[in-house]
């Protein structure tokens, strides 16, 4: 595109239009994810306060592998989405929660919870519906116990990894001056985070504005072979939830995605996006970031041929 063609492109209604839906986007971004953001990280400082670093390595151990089920299983019952799962994660690295359960939470967290397997069921059926849980849960298992066992807990950064302060003996209960304590930690957390967040929610505002929906089944359709590491590659740096794509799915079929593409594109979307790589930067040294997006792609593209080898 030359820069005449630019030109015609900006001031044409289209470019205003796709300007506008970023726009729309970014708000409801900024409205979202900074109230999920302050809430969050405030229910986790208070939690902090309440359990001990020591209960919370408890729960959250490897020993039998019992902490990787409890740490899926949180991942599974909180609606969080990729980028409303960090004030958890910094509470449970901060907590020095078992490195292992703690990827493994992450993996789950955006990817299984009751809300996306209820809007499951009746788009895809149960069967596709238990198949997806039973993978998604599989591998981010497998990934969390591999992670620990390659010892990459080392590539967290450190600045990340203070250990909160707490009362011997039983725990304490919240007082009013915890009450400003935890919100005085969730206020610096979140100034800490802003600038990152702030970049992260512009650069998805952007994506979902000029990114059309039918350009999913262009890139991902039938007579495309790599339609479905296309799908988990172009899912990965949307900002999308999962209970926000799973409606689109009906058309997205009707046009001629597959369904292995359709998955790849769910797990992709879901349980990475750029805005969450950004906030993660913060918290990951490359080595580690890299190896969480190799995961989240890994499962798309296995669920993207598993799913296609059942349905078909």
């Amino acid at each position: 595109m030359d820069i005449d063609q630019m030109m015609t492109f900006i001031s044409s209604p289209q470019a205003a239009e796709m300007l506008e839906q970023s726009a729309k986007m970014f708000l409801q971004l900024f409205l979202e994810l900074t109230f999920l953001f302050l809430i969050i990280s405030y229910l986790v400082a208070i939690i902090n306060q309440k359990l001990s670093a020591e209960k919370i390595q408890r729960i959250l151990g490897s020993q039998g592998g019992r902490g990787y089920f409890t740490a899926a299983a949180l991942g599974a019952i909180t609606p969080f989405c990729s980028c409303s799962t960090i004030p958890m994660l910094v509470g449970l690295l901060k907590a020095r929660a078992g490195f292992g359960p703690t990827m493994t939470f992450l993996f789950t967290s955006p990817l299984l919870n009751p809300i996306i397997i209820a809007l499951f069921i009746p788009v895809l059926g149960l069967n596709v519906t238990l198949a997806y849980g039973a993978l998604a849960l599989s591998i981010s298992l497998l990934a969390g116990v591999l992670l620990h066992t390659l010892g990459f807990e080392r590539y967290i950064k450190e600045d990340m990894l203070v250990e909160k302060k707490t009362c011997c003996g039983s725990a304490p209960q919240i007082e009013p001056s915890q009450w400003r304590k935890a919100w005085d930690e969730c206020w610096s957390l979140f100034r800490q985070m802003f600038p990152y967040m702030l970049i992260a929610m512009l650069i998805g505002a952007l994506v979902h504005g000029f990114v059309p929906a039918e350009f999913f089944s262009t890139v991902a359709g039938p007579d495309n072979p790599a339609a479905i590491p296309t799908a988990a590659i172009i899912g990965i740096p949307l900002y999308i939830r999962v209970t926000a794509l799973l409606p689109l799915v009906a058309s997205f079929l009707a046009k001629g995605v597959s369904i292995g593409a359709i998955i790849a594109l769910v797990i992709g979307s879901g349980g990475a996006s750029l805005p969450e790589v950004i906030l993660l930067k913060k918290l990951f040294q490359w080595p580690l970031l890299l190896a969480f997006l190799l995961v989240i792609f890994s499962m798309a593209v296995i669920g993207g041929f598993t799913f296609n080898a059942l349905v078909t």
